[in-house]
Order: structure tokens, then C-alpha cells, then sequence
């Protein structure tokens, strides 16, 4: 008895060969406990070993292996074929970024954005470390530890159609992880994050679809963070408006 398998539609773009991208289909052995990702793996060690792409735990945690899959952004490494099984699977790169090589996307308009949103603990004045650690109660923890569960993968930037559209969009991911030191009590730098995320650019080109919380792997729900930050925003406006200079 034949063992079974899929066939895997995989993008190709191999700028030094092809002016455009191409489609090439591999037959690979179908395993109930196989994910894309082994599927891909197989290819590159057994098929074809010019196949290109990013990839380094296979636990879901470093966020590399984020691709299109059958048109739904994906960790490869969590992507089942039982879930697609008999029929074809479409591989491609990430949505909205440009491509360098078959799978692997260019990141660094994000790693710009993410630099500008300042992702770290901005103080004022440290404290002398003879005075011990910014202690954080429960409670504090819990108000922006969503949020610091993203693992940069680009999945919500993949499925966000106002980044598509608006690629100066600052995005999901960059604008939940600014929320996460806005909301951190040892955090003093929500100055300067404001003057980046509440510009044209920012949280309020969001049209709240919601699909970057739909498809993030970590449930961060950037979504709700970027609602966070027009409501926070907003009450600053206000007070602005409202509250004589200095009683804010």
C-alpha cells in the first residue's frame, strides 16, 4: 500500500533566475502529527535544497516561520496538514511585505516602526540599585502582560488591511507593544511613545477590522490595545482642552 501524502504548492522568487515569482508543487509524505513547517523541511533535505525560508524553534515561540497558508496567516510550525488534508496546500510569503527570496519576507519597515515606538522601560531618574527592585503588584503585572506576549511574527501586519492599503501605518504589533510599557508602572515614557502613536499614522488609521487579533498565535489582542490608546489619547486631548496648564 502506497504511503499517503499532499502536494504542497509552494511560491517561488528567486530574484537571480526569475524577473516574477512562480508557483512549484512538491509531493510530500502526509503524517497525521506533521505541521507545515516539517512538510517544508522535507523539501529542503530531501527534494529540493535551493527552497528558502525562515524558521528556528518549531515550538511557537520565536515567531519565524510566520507564512500564508491557503491564504491565512500562519506559524508553519503550527499549521497541522491533517487540518488540510487531501487537498493541496498553498505556501507563500507573508502578506504586505515586500519578498526577498521564495518565503522570506523583508521585515525592516516593522523593525523601524517597532524602534520608534520605543519597546523598553523609558525612566526619568533611576533609582540607586541600593534601594532594591521597582516591585510590581499582581495586579499591575496583569494590566499589560497580554500585551507582552507578542513574538513579532508579523501574522497581524499580514492579515491587517489598513497596513496593505497604508504602508506608513504604524500596525499592530509595534502599537500593542507600546501599550504594554504605556500600561508598565515602572515605565515613564509614555510621552514620548504618544508623540508617535496618536499622529495620522498611528492608532487612529485603525479601522478596528480586528483581524490582527484573530490570527495573532499568542492571543495579545492588539486590537484592543490600539482601542486602549485612542481612549488614552482621547482623555489627553481632553484634558488639554479642559484643564488649565500644569493641573493635569
Amino acid at each position: 500500500m502506497a504511503e499517503p501524502s499532499i502536494t504542497l504548492e509552494v511560491f517561488r522568487y528567486r530574484p537571480e533566475v526569475e524577473q516574477e515569482p512562480t508557483f512549484q508543487s512538491y509531493t510530500v509524505p502526509y503524517r497525521e502529527d506533521w505541521v507545515v513547517l516539517d512538510a517544508l523541511n522535507y523539501v529542503k533535505d530531501e527534494v529540493d535544497g535551493s527552497l528558502s525560508y525562515r524558521w528556528s524553534c518549531h515550538m511557537g515561540v520565536c515567531g519565524s516561520c510566520g507564512m500564508m497558508v491557503n491564504d491565512e496567516p500562519k506559524l508553519s510550525c503550527a499549521a497541522f496538514l491533517r487540518d488540510y488534508y487531501p487537498q493541496p496546500i498553498r505556501v507563500e510569503p507573508l502578506a504586505n511585505f515586500p519578498v526577498e527570496r521564495d518565503l522570506i519576507i523583508n521585515m525592516d519597515d516593522f523593525m523601524h516602526k517597532l524602534k520608534d515606538v520605543q519597546p523598553w522601560i523609558i525612566r526619568e531618574e533611576e533609582k540607586p540599585v541600593s534601594e532594591g527592585e521597582y516591585l510590581q503588584s499582581p495586579a499591575e503585572l496583569a494590566s499589560y502582560k497580554q500585551f507582552s506576549m507578542c513574538i513579532n511574527c508579523m501574522l497581524c501586519y499580514a492579515a491587517c488591511p489598513v497596513y496593505g492599503l497604508e504602508p506608513d501605518f504604524i500596525g499592530p504589533a509595534a502599537i500593542a507593544l507600546a501599550q504594554r510599557y504605556n500600561l508598565d508602572s515602572r515605565d515613564q515614557g509614555q510621552d514620548a511613545r504618544r508623540e508617535v502613536i496618536s499622529k495620522h499614522e498611528g492608532v487612529w488609521e485603525c479601522t478596528f477590522v480586528s483581524e490582527c487579533s484573530v490570527v495573532c498565535p499568542k492571543h495579545v489582542d492588539p486590537a484592543a490595545a490600539i482601542q486602549q490608546a485612542k481612549a488614552s489619547g482621547a482623555i489627553d486631548w481632553f484634558k488639554s482642552v479642559l484643564l488649565p496648564r500644569g493641573s493635569q
